[in-house]
């Protein structure tokens, strides 16, 4: 990369960390955005294209334009839900981060690729999994190995290229805004709305998350240290908070919003599958609760049993600091913040919860 500032292409620039991303990058930065159904206006240039095309969906004298004067590559782009399926996943996040660093390869440029810190959660994929996932549509399982199988397509073009793993991504760390809500924001939603009687997984489970501007401080950061390799963690690491943490968090986020969810009981992923599904969940629900009742479980396997991510955070020239636990709450209650006003949540929702809980089952 020369000296002037650089000619930064950015894919998934309307999504949660792309726009993240367009606020913190210096004005100095000439950003081009491939976008494919939602507009960006806050690059400076935008082109319509397609990952999952040849040549990035772009005709052939527009592709060679682009190539000679970008000179990053910030792959931001991905099918996260979870509930897309294992050919969907594939699709853009495999084959179209192979044809993005087909292009990064073309142009000469440094690849910033996206991927996420639960990629070292190798049980978790659809192969090893082993627990029943039951009425499910969401399956994790298959974002991850997506995120896999991207990284190594990455690692077989051998560019100049960083790998980027944040934790679970969510709100900006001052005001809780984000462009689109994650998983975790489901979990949460169901908290606060006293939808969750129980939550499966061990108390002092890790619940790693950290603010988008964090992740988008730090890719800026290497953008302008013009890293070229390595892997670089975006996560708490040894900060992260616990899900007895997070749910105390979430308890007295509701009190200060008028809310008052009844606080659920943690049981073991095993009492679920032991006790609670065929007692409780065999006959009488209906199959619309069932299947969220199973999405619930499918996105918490993420947390169960986790390992202290590293964190790459503090280490970086002109990058962010190390999340501290406090700043890890302080975002947690700001997104809970955002959350509760977007959905209109200003008292006890009052509904039934979500299954029965049974005396049998202890805190």
């Amino acid at each position: 990369m020369s000296s002037s500032p650089p000619t930064v292409l950015l894919t998934g620039a309307s999504g949660v960390l792309g726009t993240a991303l367009l606020a913190e990058l210096p004005a100095s930065c000439r950003v081009t955005a491939l976008v494919h159904r939602c507009p960006c206006t806050m690059a400076d240039d935008q082109l319509r294209g397609d990952l999952t095309a040849p040549g990035l969906g772009l005709d052939r004298e527009t592709y060679r334009a682009l190539a000679r004067r970008v000179d990053a590559v910030v792959h931001c782009a991905a099918v996260t839900d979870f509930t897309s399926g294992p050919q969907a996943a594939r699709a853009t996040n495999e084959a179209g981060t192979r044809a993005v660093a087909e292009f990064a390869a073309d142009a000469g440029a440094t690849l910033y690729h996206v991927s996420t810190a639960f990629v070292v959660r190798h049980e978790l994929t659809r192969s090893r999994l082993g627990r029943d996932t039951g009425t499910a549509g969401a399956r994790p399982e298959d974002y991850l190995d997506s995120k896999r199988a991207a990284e190594d397509v990455v690692r077989s073009f051998g560019l100049p290229s960083v790998i980027v793993r944040p934790s679970i991504v969510i709100g900006d760390s001052r005001t809780g805004d984000i462009s689109a809500f994650q998983g975790l924001h489901t979990i949460l939603l169901m908290l606060m709305r006293g939808l969750m009687p129980l939550v499966p997984l061990p108390r002092a489970s890790l619940i790693d998350f950290v603010p988008q501007d964090l992740v988008a401080r730090t890719i800026a950061a290497l953008i302008a240290a013009d890293r070229r390799e390595g892997e670089v963690w975006v996560t708490a690491g040894p900060q992260a908070l616990r899900a007895e943490q997070v749910l105390d968090t979430v308890i007295d986020a509701c009190a200060g919003l008028g809310l008052n969810p009844p606080v659920p009981r943690f049981v073991g992923p095993d009492m679920v599958d032991r006790l609670i599904r065929p007692v409780f969940l065999a006959d009488g629900l209906p199959e619309r609760t069932l299947r969220r009742f199973d999405d619930m479980l499918a996105m918490t396997a993420l947390f169960a049993d986790a390992p202290e991510f590293p964190t790459s955070l503090g280490r970086l020239p002109d990058g962010p600091p190390p999340l501290l636990r406090s700043d890890a709450e302080a975002a947690l209650r700001h997104t809970l913040r955002h959350l509760a006003l977007t959905k209109r949540l200003g008292t006890a929702s009052g509904r039934a919860p979500l299954v029965p809980v049974p005396e049998e089952v202890s805190a």
